[in-house]
Parts: C-alpha cells; sequence; structure tokens
C-alpha cells in the first residue's frame, strides 16, 4: 500500500522557512496585486542552484520536534518543467489505479489483510520525491525523503550488493550495537510490513531475517533486511524503531540515504513515536524552491508554530483500505470571492499529499473554477498550455498583475486561502508562459489531491489520535 514517489526531478526543500513569502503582495477586492517578479520562485528555480544554504540544526521546544527539509531539482533547466508534471500525472494516475483496485475489493468483499498484495509492477506505488530531512539512525546521519503517502521508512545499508549514489554515508549496521533484525517469524514481517507495503516479508535460509521487497512503477526498487533501530528525531530517541535496511536499491532517490514513511499504519513513524509525539505531526512549506525553509514539526506543541490565523480544524476520513493515505470533505472553493458551483462538492472525497505537485479536481468542479479564473484574468493574453496544465497566459508584457484570489472550503466551515505562490506556475523564466496551477482528473469519480503547490505558506496540521487535519495561515520560517 506504500505509495514510493518517483520523480525524475529529486527536489529538496527545507520545511523550516527562512524568508517571508515571495510574493504576498496586496489583496485588493479578492484579487493579488503583486509584481511578475515577486510571482516568480527566482532564477535558481529554473536551473541549478548557485548557492545553497546550510542545513540547520533540529530544535526541541517543549513537546515538539522541529525538523530541517530542503528542496533541490537534479534535472538540467530545459527538462525539469516537463519531467516533473509528466511524473506527477503518473504519480496521480498510480493513487487514482490503487484506489480503484481497493475499491473493487470491496465491491466483491473479498477484501482481506492477505488479499491487500499488490503486483509490483502495477506502478500502485509511484510518488514523487520532494522533500527531505536529516535523521539519526544509530549513529548515522541520513537524509531522507518525507512522504505522507508512504508507511516503511528505508534507508541504504551496507554491505550494499547494489546501491545508487548517495550523498551522506551508507548505514552500516555492524557498527551499531543497537541494531537487530526482525525475526521473519514475527507479525511484524507478516502481518504489518503486508498492511504497510502491500506485501508480506520473507524469510532469510536461517530464518533469523525478515526480507523486505517494494518494488516501483519505473523499475525502481528497494530490497533489504527489516530490522529495529534507536533513531534520532532531533534530540528525541527512538528505540526499536523498525525501518527496512536496504542492500539492494535502484531508482530516481537523487542521492538521498532513503525514504521517511509519515503514513497511517503500524510500521510508519507517525505511528511508532505515538508515545513520544501523540500522533500529530505539521510541516509549512516556503515559497522558494532554494536558500528557503520551511518546519516539519512532530508533537502537538502549536508554540512551535509561527501561524498568523488559528489553526481550523475539519474531520479527516477513516478509510481503512488505503490506510497510507489522508483523506478529507470538500465541500466548495471560490475565486476572487465568486463562489464555484459544482456538482462535484456532492461527493467530496478529496485526499491531501506531500508528494503530489500539481492538484487534481474532479471535471465538474476544474471546469467551474477555470472558467471563473479565465474570466477574471481576461486581461491578459492566453498562451499555449503546457503539459498537465492547459489554462496558460503570456504574462510578458506586464511589471504587475491582478491576480485572483482562490479560497478551498472543507467540512465543518474551514477555509484555506491558497497562497499567491501557489496559483500560477511559471513554465518559463520570462513570463510567457505562465499557467493556472491546477489541473482536471479524467473522470467524476476519481478522487481529487490536493498537491504541495497549494500548500505553500500555510501550516498543515495531521492529527492522527484525533483524526483532524488543521490548517492555517503561516509566513514560513525557522528563525
Amino acid at each position: 500500500m506504500q505509495m514510493a514517489h518517483l520523480l525524475s526531478a529529486v527536489l529538496w526543500f527545507l520545511l523550516i522557512v527562512v524568508a517571508p513569502s515571495a510574493g504576498a503582495g496586496i489583496v485588493e477586492d479578492n484579487a493579488f496585486v503583486v509584481s511578475l517578479h515577486e510571482l516568480k520562485f527566482g532564477a535558481d528555480e529554473f536551473g541549478f542552484s548557485s548557492s545553497t544554504s546550510a542545513p540547520q540544526r533540529p530544535k526541541t521546544q517543549k513537546g515538539a520536534t522541529i525538523l530541517e527539509l530542503r528542496h533541490h531539482s537534479t534535472l538540467f533547466k530545459h527538462k525539469r518543467h516537463q519531467n516533473l508534471l509528466k511524473m506527477d500525472e503518473a504519480r496521480a494516475t498510480s493513487i487514482q489505479a490503487q484506489i480503484k483496485n481497493y475499491n473493487k475489493f470491496e465491491e466483491k468483499k473479498e477484501f482481506l489483510p492477505e488479499a491487500a498484495q499488490l503486483p509490483l509492477s502495477s506502478g500502485v506505488k509511484l510518488q514523487t520525491l520532494n522533500y527531505v530531512t536529516t535523521i539519526t539512525i544509530g549513529s548515522t546521519n541520513t537524509t531522507v525523503i518525507v512522504d505522507t503517502g508512504s508507511d516503511l521508512t528505508w534507508v541504504q545499508c551496507t554491505p550494499c550488493a547494489a546501491c545508487y549514489t548517495q550523498q551522506d554515508p551508507l548505514f552500516n549496521p555492524s557498527s551499531s550495537p543497537t541494531y537487530l533484525s526482525v525475526p521473519c517469524n514475527s507479525t511484524t514481517c507478516t502481518t504489518s510490513l503486508q498492511a504497510a507495503t502491500g506485501i508480506s516479508g520473507s524469510c532469510s535460509q536461517d530464518r533469523n531475517s525478515c526480507f523486505y521487497a517494494l518494488g516501483y512503477g519505473d523499475g525502481s526498487y528497494t530490497r533489504g533486511i527489516l530490522a529495529q533501530e534507536t533513531i534520532a528525531l532531533g534530540d528525541v530517541q527512538v528505540p526499536n524503531f523498525i525501518f527496512g535496511c536496504g542492500r539492494s536499491n535502484r531508482g530516481l532517490f537523487g542521492g538521498t540515504s532513503g525514504l521517511m514513511g509519515l503514513g497511517r499504519t503500524q510500521l510508519s513513524l507517525v505511528s511508532q513515536t505515538t508515545d513520544q509525539f501523540g500522533g500529530v505531526f505539521s510541516y509549512c512549506l516556503p515559497t522558494k524552491l532554494y536558500n528557503s525553509s520551511g518546519s516539519l514539526v512532530f508533537g502537538n506543541d502549536t508554540s512551535a508554530f509561527k501561524n498568523a490565523t488559528p489553526v481550523s480544524y475539519t474531520r479527516m476520513i477513516a478509510d481503512p483500505t488505503l490506510a497510507p493515505f489522508y483523506f478529507l470533505n470538500i465541500t466548495g472553493a471560490s475565486v476572487g470571492g465568486i463562489p464555484i458551483n459544482a456538482s462535484g462538492f456532492a461527493n467530496g472525497k478529496i485526499l491531501i499529499d506531500s508528494g503530489t505537485v500539481i492538484t487534481r479536481l474532479p471535471p465538474s468542479i476544474y471546469k467551474s473554477l477555470k472558467a471563473e479564473f479565465v474570466a477574471q484574468f481576461s486581461a491578459y493574453p492566453s498562451a499555449s498550455g503546457f503539459s498537465i496544465l492547459d489554462t496558460c497566459f503570456n504574462l510578458s508584457g506586464y511589471d504587475e498583475v491582478r491576480v485572483p484570489t482562490l479560497k478551498l472550503e472543507f467540512e465543518g466551515d474551514v477555509d484555506v486561502s491558497v497562497d499567491v505562490s501557489g496559483i500560477l506556475y511559471f513554465v518559463k523564466k520570462d513570463g510567457s508562459q505562465v499557467c493556472l496551477a491546477l489541473a482536471s482528473l479524467s473522470y467524476e469519480d476519481q478522487v481529487g489531491i490536493i498537491g504541495n503547490y497549494q500548500q505553500k505558506n500555510q501550516r498543515v496540521v495531521y492529527d492522527t489520535v484525533g483524526s483532524r487535519l488543521g490548517f492555517a495561515k503561516e509566513p514560513c520560517s525557522y528563525s
């Protein structure tokens, strides 16, 4: 069930932001009045960063631990956008395929834990690898991809039969006195691993070790031994943490050491640290790709936040058949203060995810929202569409633009105002191709996805114990 987001561009973010929103602009009559320059992430977004900020140390505040996350692109600039959106679409498609597969199990009343196993070649476990943070496994600092759509945390280990190149030293189990392999006859190897990945573990010849294998839709994979080790999240020690010690790994993981799973099953980091952090984590995503940062916070101490508005909570929808994912109900939307009327709001189940980049909406919602946006943005000439983005404009002749506000509404009267940096997507640096940063699903009965592009400058709180999701406006910074 794990969604392993594989993206041709491995984008590094710092989830602990240094600078205020780049392009907050002035809000006048339900529109942002902002310079074209401010709307851009900066020149480095469209190629390689000319410099990178030094990593910042984790912080502990009362009952909360705050980790740093970074963003980095490994793509050449002329391919970055096309590949990013292509792989983002592959990931969104894979999510829909997984949901459809599980719905079939339910319709046939055949869904059992042992029936949840999915074929390795299905492409269901595709992810975009956007956000990374550094944690300590044993005594080794490891940079891992952070993903709310995955459960099993894994890193590359020695001895490694086939490892891709990573930035940090490989974790060496033989040098750690607290490392232990998980027995193959344990429920962790069978039931828990299957719930987290869709596939039960297998036994070593001596039956002392549990082997795991995760395959990804593009042929990438991680294989190794399921183990337990002491990890450190900042100053907080987590003993006996279950993770995958990968000894044969291939894929576009962008020099990271592996992946951190923040999903909802027993083996996710969130579940394994419930005693320490109460099943609560949150993040704030920066508006810039380089030399800015946001925060990944574990724990329920709201004083660790820097939110400008109170945290408003909406109900988290439970779906045991799709345990890694976080669902909520979208009840409405508005553009420039004008409510959007669409039949798709009647069945408002939508998924929120840190790995998907661009938000996907049911066709009825997207069509109405797009029409209203185009009507309010009609002063600017249109441009050709780009990849999954079909509503684009040529803004190259303008120093300043007026961008309609975009608000998403969720169950419980929770309104989320999308930051102006999450409304338009710059395809070309000169502004000659700037697109509405939303896309339509193919079918009305597919589940919408709230991507990370629309989550910027928001404190997004995941309370897994209280079964609720919270939102607050926050100019992400780590100072």
